[in-house]
């Protein structure tokens, strides 16, 4: 961590989480990463694994429904010999309408619609929700996760 908040690779966080292989056991790891969307730093940044094309309409239609879509793409991974049959994983950047809200802060609101999406919609799961930070996460040690998500590009 940078403690002026400058930005820097996440190359000697991924080598050092690489020395405590032997203490993992694979079935799961991950990075949260603060500071990542500084050009949608005012919106809140969705990342979600689908396990079908249609999981995948079905949450688009969600989310065009409660919020407004400020921009979505696939998240960029790699092809790797540890992550076995992987989801499609996309990100969206939304932006909440406060009217949507009544009573509820824009956080609550977001983590309700999250919940409803993770316990109500078919074949797909957000992993992360936030602003200007995302999760990347999934089976297998943190080293293979980080080189599938090729999180040395950020």
């Amino acid at each position: 961590m940078d403690t002026l908040g400058s930005r820097f690779s996440g190359e000697g966080v991924i080598k050092a989480i690489a020395n405590m292989h032997v203490r993992g056991n694979g079935l799961g790891g991950g990075f949260a990463i603060y500071g990542l969307y500084p050009e949608n730093a005012n919106y809140y940044a969705l990342h979600i694994m689908y396990l079908s094309q249609e999981g995948q309409v079905e949450v688009e239609a969600f989310l065009k429904h409660r919020f407004h879509l400020i921009h979505d793409e696939e998240v960029p991974t790699r092809p790797t010999s540890a992550i076995v049959n992987p989801p499609l994983v996309w990100r969206y950047f939304l932006e909440v309408d406060p009217r949507e809200c009544g009573e509820q802060s824009q956080d609550d609101y977001v983590v309700d619609r999250v919940m409803e999406i993770n316990t109500g919609l078919k074949d797909a799961f957000v992993f992360s929700s936030g602003k200007d930070m995302a999760v990347f996460k999934g089976v297998g040690y943190p080293e293979e996760i980080a080189e599938y998500f090729c999180l040395e590009q950020y």
